[in-house]
């Protein structure tokens, strides 16, 4: 009859520990998540700040440049240099679009959130 009630407590403590191991290594895997989660979050924001920023002073740039080229023009040449700028935006809009595709492709959030959880897979599975 003593043998079943010493076996007991070494069971539901190792289930204890077991259960506290698990605990602790989701507790850590959501502050990693959520310490990626701010990152993301302040890497956006500035992305968008700065693609705002980006646009309204390129805009103005290519406006005024533009206004000028073509009253430098406007005598002889100003289809020409009319022609000319819309093939440079153009061309400008299709590369702008080409690399903002390919940086969207390639995008990965998470990345060290996903890497710890594979690590943790591979890790089980081992067991």
């Amino acid at each position: 009859m003593g043998e079943p009630t010493g076996h007991a407590p070494g069971l539901f403590s190792s289930l204890k520990r077991l259960w506290r191991g698990v605990l602790a290594t989701a507790h850590n895997r959501l502050e990693l998540l959520l310490v990626e989660l701010e990152e993301e979050r302040r890497r956006t924001i500035e992305a968008l700040l700065l693609t705002v920023a980006v646009a309204v002073l390129g805009l103005m740039t290519l406006i005024v440049g533009s206004f000028a080229l073509v009253v430098l023009c406007w005598e002889g040449h100003r289809l020409a240099a009319l022609s000319g700028l819309i093939l440079f935006y153009l061309l400008g809009t299709v590369g702008a679009a080409w690399r903002l595709r390919g940086r969207l492709r390639n995008w990965q959030s998470f990345s060290a959130t996903v890497a710890e959880l594979r690590k943790d897979k591979a890790w089980m599975e081992e067991k």
